[in-house]
């Protein structure tokens, strides 16, 4: 990781509550409990790996409050309320150490239009293309290759990374986050079968992403037909997730990897979508609906639901199901020998 860190150093960063052993090791990186070596810094972030612990190599560990336990020679134990949110905290300051934010500035490979308005503390790097009317609020960054098109709002504290396409009046709140590729404000996928062709419908809305969301690499929003794409405050999208024209997204949601949304359909407060999830178009999601892996989902959900399978049904029934679909063979060779058998 290429950075140092004492034990004391990573006790004030994460805010320990008291701590174990000593050491006079600095920690140079992060492993597993079972992979970790001296000089390295480990969790218990789950309570099954608790045994664990105790033969780990790790020369500092964060762990629970209740844990019990002594460290080893040359090992210090870290207590903390919650240890993955507290190497959350130490992942943070490492990141600000091998990725320091960007100085101030354009750089000069990029094109700006004259009336766009780029913040002096904002950050614009090179072979950017920034169109007409644009705006890029302060301590922004744009690292490299990107294109902002016209009249698109970019807010405060965004980060937004090589080679993503934010479209015309298109609109990022307050510390937005885009991966590498995302595409947002593409054409809506929208024809009418017309005298034996599809004619394309134009797309003439917009894309509004609320502030602290977060969006995967090579994920894409595409604009609405009319008036709105929306994605609320605190969402979180993983990679390659497809969202839709007219699709509405509330607020602290999570999008697994590969979901596909079709269009104008609204997903409510804190729904979770597992990964490979597809949902029909014209639906509503009810707040808090969670979705397994690979479900399609059809129609409209009660908030609170739990589902899984395609087509989706309740998560409980489906596991249910599964466990009988695997006995349809032995069924099967009961109900053949009973057929057998004379009357």
């Amino acid at each position: 990781m290429q950075v140092a860190y004492t034990p004391a150093e990573i006790a004030a960063i994460v805010g320990a509550q008291r701590t174990a052993g000593s050491t006079t090791r600095k920690i140079g990186d992060i492993a597993s409990l079972t992979a970790a070596r001296a000089g390295d810094l480990s969790f218990l972030g789950n309570p099954k790996y608790k045994a664990q612990v105790a033969e780990s190599q790790a020369t500092a560990l964060l762990l629970p409050l209740d844990h019990t336990g002594e460290p080893r020679a040359d090992q210090v134990f870290l207590y903390v309320e919650n240890p993955s949110v507290a190497l959350a905290r130490l992942c943070a300051r490492i990141e600000q150490t091998l990725w320091p934010k960007p100085p101030a500035g354009i750089h000069p490979s990029s094109v700006v239009a004259p009336t766009a308005k780029i913040d002096p503390t904002a950050h614009i790097g090179p072979l950017c293309v920034i169109e007409e009317g644009v705006s890029v609020g302060a301590g922004s960054v744009l690292q490299a290759s990107i294109y902002v098109g016209r009249d698109a709002r970019i807010g405060e504290g965004c980060w937004v990374m090589p080679g993503c396409s934010i479209g015309s009046t298109c609109s990022l709140a307050n510390r937005v986050r885009l991966q590498p590729g995302v595409v947002v404000g593409s054409d809506g996928f929208g024809y009418e079968f017309v005298q034996g062709r599809h004619a394309k419908i134009p797309q003439i809305g917009s894309v509004v992403i609320g502030d602290d969301v977060e969006i995967g690499a090579n994920s894409t929003l595409d604009r609405a037909r009319f008036s709105r794409t929306v994605v609320g405050e605190g969402t979180k999208i993983d990679n390659m997730v497809q969202i839709a024209h007219n699709v509405v997204i509330g607020k602290h949601c999570i999008l697994c990897a590969q979901v596909g949304i079709s269009g104008s359909t609204t997903l409510e407060d804190y729904v979770i979508l597992g990964g490979q999830a597809g949902v029909g178009g014209h639906i509503t999601l009810g707040k808090g609906t969670k979705v397994g892996g690979q479900t399609g989902i059809a129609y409209d959900t009660p908030p609170g639901s739990y589902l899984n399978g395609t087509p989706a049904i309740s998560y409980m029934l489906e596991r249910r199901l599964q466990v009988l679909h695997q006995r349809l063979p032995d069924l099967f060779k009961r109900v053949e020998a009973l057929e057998k058998k004379p009357e």
